[in-house]
């Protein structure tokens, strides 16, 4: 059984003490993540961009554990005022429509009132 530590180099993870993603044997685990843009540690105003943002942040996170979004068996999204979800539904249905997932949607608050939403994924990587 081997392990491996996936970090976005945001210094949440350190601060926090978390990776951005574990890879255990074929799983992958992909924290919460959020709208952040990591190479300029900002974060858009609207909920649209933010879950596109996550999802670009997830998709990288997956790449270096060699997986992607096609691997992704669960979604688990927390969004701060449940109505704004609806306006995410077309991104998530250009990322996830063909995969569809099992999924998840919470309404609480998350940790910087600027954030909007997170995503957290799994995934198993398909073997060869």
């Amino acid at each position: 059984m081997s392990r491996q530590r996936i970090s976005s180099g945001s210094s949440f993870e350190e601060n926090i003490g978390y990776s951005r993603a574990i890879v255990q044997d074929n799983w992958v685990f992909v924290s919460g993540t959020t709208g952040f843009d990591y190479a300029t540690m900002t974060i858009a105003d609207d909920i649209v961009t933010q879950t596109d943002q996550c999802l670009k942040n997830i998709v990288a996170a997956l790449a270096q554990a060699d997986a992607s979004l096609a691997d992704v068996v669960r979604v688990n999204y927390v969004v701060p005022d449940a109505s704004e979800f609806p306006a995410c539904w077309p991104v998530l249905r250009a990322y996830f429509g063909e995969i569809r997932p099992a999924a998840m949607m919470i309404s609480a608050g998350l940790a910087d009132p600027r954030m909007k939403i997170e995503i957290e994924v799994t995934a198993i990587k398909q073997m060869s």
